[in-house]
């Protein structure tokens, strides 16, 4: 089902799409491929939205730097200095987060309208990012599709080509409050992941795989998320060509739990602690999967280069149960 949801200030529309099965019930926006809204049961069988999101569009053109549920790219998370090198050329880009380039850039793939195609039990999204868009090379021809599967799990599938080589990192940046009421601190987390990537003060991984044993960056056993976290964990799995168990996301008073499967060798765990009104530090919590940030600028880390004639594909899937 689709509806007119808004109208951008050039007069393009904005469209929302619901889709439902299972008990689950998901609403996805042609601008910039957003989760606006994603309801789940809760242990005693009542329904609520678990992610942050506006009931208007005109929240999210006015609220754009927390990328609430928007599809990210081309690059997810923080490229160096806004440059990097391939084949012998420097390329730069709009450094939207001073001094690095963040999520794509100031108009990165979540302040794009997209088509959308209806498919079985879901949607697919696309549209072709010419050669040059935010100082990235290569015309990419890229897709994001949306569907639920029988179980009500979300699945995100991500596909790119292009015709020069480039570099690609997509990721669904959706804050889940899987209590909807705000204040994530009790949210317990589970995360398969022995090291993470430390950063410098602008949060640019240094290039050290820092074992987590004994600090506060174990989620190995389970633990609350508390604060203070915008972190890349570097997931024991490595890239997988299908998606594997690698996050467990609980809320012990409404006794939803998220797993999150993913082929990604890394996830980003963002505690929210900048949002701002209309919500509040800690309202929720991101869990990005990706490669890592400013990979471009780190040969050690796995490649996001992608080059002519090769198929970029990803798949992350968000699955919902109680206890």
């Amino acid at each position: 089902m689709s509806e007119l949801f808004g109208t951008l200030s050039d007069g393009t529309p904005v469209h929302r799409w619901t889709l439902e099965r299972a008990g689950v019930r998901v609403r996805i926006l042609s601008y910039g491929g957003i989760v606006q809204s994603l309801e789940v049961p809760d242990r005693d069988g009542r329904s609520g939205n678990v992610v942050l999101g506006f009931a208007g569009l005109d929240g999210y053109l006015t609220h754009t730097e927390p990328y609430f549920g928007a599809l990210i790219g081309r690059y997810a998370n923080r490229i160096a200095g806004g440059r990097f090198p391939l084949d012998g050329l420097s390329y730069a880009l709009e450094p939207n987060n001073a001094p690095n380039s963040l999520h794509g850039g100031e108009r990165g793939f979540d302040k794009r309208v997209w088509e959308v195609t209806p498919v079985e039990h879901g949607l697919r999204l696309s549209r072709v990012s010419p050669h040059g868009e935010e100082g990235f090379p290569g015309r990419l021809e890229v897709s994001a599709t949306y569907t639920l599967d029988a179980s009500g799990a979300l699945r995100i599938a991500y596909q790119a080509t292009t015709d020069a080589p480039t570099v690609v990192n997509f990721t669904n940046h959706s804050y889940f409050d899987l209590g909807g009421a705000g204040n994530t601190g009790g949210h317990e987390l589970r995360l398969a992941a022995s090291r993470y990537t430390p950063v410098d003060a602008d949060l640019i991984p240094t290039g050290e795989l820092e074992d987590v044993t004994g600090t506060r960056f174990d989620f190995r056993a389970v633990r609350k998320v508390g604060a203070g976290y915008d972190h890349n964990f570097v997931l024991d799995k490595g890239v997988t060509p299908a998606p594997e168990e690698v996050a467990e996301l609980h809320d012990p008073a409404s006794g939803r739990v998220l797993t999150v499967a993913t082929t990604e060798p890394g996830i980003q765990v963002y505690t929210a602690d900048h949002l701002s009104e209309p919500f509040a530090p800690g309202d929720g919590v991101a869990l990005e999967t990706q490669h890592f940030p400013d990979s471009p600028n780190r040969p050690e880390f796995p490649s996001t280069e992608l080059r002519p004639g090769a198929v970029f594909r990803s798949e992350t899937v968000y699955a919902f149960s109680t206890r």
